[in-house]
């Protein structure tokens, strides 16, 4: 019987650190400065816990699923739902017209809700 109580107990305590769910991209603002380069403003939904799981970082892809940019995002925001951050000088060839923007978490990576966005 205390096997059994001890497994339920590991189960519960590395449960309670895995509740934050996946990361949500909940918004994009794109401003360009007419040369190729861009400025996204994404908003992150994701209920961070801690350092062992918060959103860590978010992602511009082109149609191809390429990597365009990656802001990393270096602490949690455990109080602070949802939050927005920038990155400027992301380049994309003329040739896209629209890309994706995607989340991470350090637990479940990706998975979340992603948002496509067609380029100004």
């Amino acid at each position: 019987m205390r096997i059994f109580l001890f497994f339920v107990l590991i189960f519960l305590f590395s449960s309670i650190e895995a509740t934050g769910g996946e990361a949500d991209v909940v918004g994009v603002e794109v401003v360009t400065d007419g040369s190729g380069s861009y400025r996204f403003n994404v908003s992150v939904s994701h209920e961070d816990t801690g350092w062992k799981h918060y959103a860590d970082r978010w992602e511009v892809l082109d149609p191809d699923g390429s990597v365009l940019g990656t802001r990393t995002l270096l602490h949690p925001h455990v109080d602070e739902q949802p939050f927005t951050r920038s990155l400027s000088g992301v380049k994309i060839p003329e040739s896209v017209t629209e890309v994706s923007i995607r989340a991470h978490d350090s637990v479940h990576e990706y998975g979340g809700l992603v948002i496509r966005k067609r380029l100004p």
